[in-house]
């Protein structure tokens, strides 16, 4: 899969284990993708990888899989650019790809200015990972609160 030797040590082997180790039944299931355009992102994301980065990769979709995995993936989904920031394009980019025609691009930009405000950011703010998450903690909070 990538440029690197396919050679595993035993530090990998372990490491590959212990990725497992956080499976059902030590096999991961990747959920059906809702969208091809998320699909591709997610190929385009594994262009590259050995086999332990596969394996890591694979481990965020399961169930076993902790919340700080899981957001860890997430900004990697929307930091296209592996710079280690999000802007908002970046957002407005997978927000696209989620919501395809069902949605127009003004009110995309608006749900995501909304989004962002709530957790106390603009539109210029580049987002690292401790900042994405607190987005994602306010949005998830204030859509749970608002039920």
């Amino acid at each position: 899969m990538g440029n690197s030797s396919s050679m595993l040590t035993q530090y990998d082997i372990e490491e590959v284990q212990e990725h497992c180790n956080h499976t059902s039944g030590n096999s991961v299931t990747v959920p059906k993708c809702a969208s091809l355009f998320i699909f591709q992102r997610l190929l385009r994301m594994l262009d590259g990888l050995n086999f332990k980065e596969f394996v890591a990769f694979l481990s965020a979709f399961s169930p076993r899989a902790t919340l700080q995995q899981k957001v860890e993936f997430i900004f990697k989904v929307y930091d296209s650019d592996g710079n280690g920031k999000v802007t908002f394009s970046d957002m407005l980019e997978v927000l696209r790809d989620l919501s395809g025609q069902f949605i127009s691009e003004q009110q995309r930009e608006q749900v995501l200015t909304h989004v962002l405000e709530e957790a106390g950011y603009t539109k210029n703010s580049l987002l690292g990972l401790s900042d994405f998450m607190k987005v994602l903690c306010s949005f998830i909070s204030n859509k749970f609160l608002s039920m």
